[in-house]
């Protein structure tokens, strides 16, 4: 068998955090929705587990048990070549590992392997959405999706080069009980009303999140003065921000004014679905 999936970013358009369990597990209610930007994989069938990697943001990212590239391919019980070409940047809230992660455990699915049921929501909270891949909302501890439609959304992607550690930004938030997303998400005909009703909704870990990094911050008043935006706001526990907007047009001319202004930023136009 050899075989190519796609990774594509996962952004989440909001980020309840709703309660805690008595295990430590956080309560989540998240809209997301995912980039046609993302890391690429290759599969190639062996008697033998390896796996390697290249691309921008390689450097450091492990190529033994630690990857849950890994980690996937051996809840599967696959065995044979992987190698993944990395995109995304690491630390970054945009899904990274995970969704390199549910790609692995999507494509050998499609191949016929057989994947234990508890294996995705084992790798991480991010990884049974980021199996879906579309629109959804995501609830629990990221074992309940619900899809949702959403219209495509132009968008520009903003990571200042500071990788976040998750459990700093939980760690720095002070409560965990917040109210989640109304019951009904009402259907969108346009990216406007889309992130007209996306400002009534949060990210309860951007504040927090911005006192561990204060790029963060910086990132998204530099995304709110740019022309046309629609709404500014940090995905995941960060450190990649986002900005909606009307056209394309508009997002590749921020992505333009972003890249001349912070040629060290990593920033992506992209469209989210």
């Amino acid at each position: 068998m050899k075989a190519e999936a796609f990774a594509p970013a996962k952004i989440n358009l909001t980020l309840h955090v709703t309660g805690q369990r008595d295990d430590g597990y956080h309560l989540l209610d998240s809209l997301v929705a995912f980039a046609d930007v993302g890391d690429r994989l290759n599969l190639a069938a062996g008697p033998a587990l390896s796996l390697s990697v290249t691309g921008e943001f390689s450097d450091g990212v492990p190529t033994d048990h630690r990857n849950l590239v890994w980690q996937a391919a051996q809840t599967a019980d696959w065995t044979g070549d992987i190698h993944l070409d990395k995109q995304l940047p690491h630390g970054g809230g945009v899904g990274g590992g995970s969704a390199d992660a549910a790609a692995v455990l999507r494509l050998l699915a499609q191949q016929g392997a057989v994947v234990p049921r508890h294996a995705p929501l084992s790798l991480g909270a991010d990884v049974p959405v980021c199996i879906h891949a579309a629109s959804a909302r995501m609830r629990g501890i990221g074992e309940q999706i619900e899809p949702v439609a959403l219209p495509k959304l132009p968008a520009l992607l903003v990571n200042p080069g500071v990788s976040v550690p998750t459990g700093a930004v939980f760690t720095a938030l002070q409560t965990r009980e917040h109210p989640p997303m109304p019951d009904t998400i009402p259907e969108f005909g346009t990216p406007a009303s889309c992130a007209d009703w996306l400002q009534g909704q949060r990210n309860d870990l951007e504040r927090p999140a911005c006192e561990v990094a204060s790029a963060i911050a910086d990132v998204l008043d530099e995304l709110s003065e740019t022309r046309d935006v629609l709404l500014a706001r940090m995905s995941g526990s960060g450190s990649t921000c986002f900005a909606l907007y009307p056209t394309a047009k508009a997002a590749h001319f921020a992505a333009y004014e972003i890249g001349a202004a912070h040629p060290e930023w990593w920033c992506r136009a992209t469209t989210l679905s």
